[in-house]
């Protein structure tokens, strides 16, 4: 009997912890994404923000809850921008950008990415220079997240332009 309990101890802390790896990889894996438009009554040179609500892929696959409590040291780990409508939108359109993300409620803001040397001929997708800095833990136990965009643009716009934002994150197994 003794014999049994040793056996099956190991195993069931391996399938925990096993949980908490397929977490972490899920959180690694999917980013969260969100659309945010750029009026073309934007005025020029000025800094203007919009915000909007992201969420990821892995929130469709929640049982009783957010199981984001089974990762620890969330941090940005990539970001890009993809202009969405018109799909050859010129980013380049903008001299900056910065994007932040915060609960819900705009609480807990943080700057997350930001590309301040935008060249002007750029094309319609940009990677930024995220700040890692940041734990996010607290981000992705909600079910969504606020997103902020602060730019300014280059140039008067013709157009509104719709920007696909995306942010991959990086999680590791929570030691729970």
């Amino acid at each position: 009997m003794k014999r049994k309990v040793w056996f099956i101890l190991p195993a069931i802390t391996l399938i925990l912890s096993g949980c908490a790896m397929l977490q972490s990889v899920i959180k690694s894996t999917f980013p969260y994404t969100t659309n945010l438009e750029i009026p073309r009554s934007s005025a020029v040179g000025v800094e203007i923000s919009v915000t909007g609500m992201a969420n990821s892929f892995d929130q469709d696959f929640k049982k009783d809850g957010n199981n984001a409590d089974k990762v620890s040291e969330v941090r940005m780990e990539s970001a890009r921008v993809e202009s969405r409508e018109p799909h050859d939108f010129n980013i380049g359109n903008l001299t900056s950008l910065k994007v932040f993300m915060s609960k819900v409620d705009g609480t807990d803001e943080v700057l997350v990415a930001s590309r301040t040397d935008i060249t002007a001929g750029l094309g319609n997708v940009m990677i930024l220079d995220i700040d890692n800095t940041h734990q996010l833990e607290k981000m992705v136990r909600q079910e969504k997240v606020r997103i902020r965009m602060v730019y300014k643009l280059r140039n008067h716009i013709n157009v509104d332009a719709h920007l696909h934002i995306v942010l991959g994150l990086g999680a590791v197994p929570s030691r729970n």
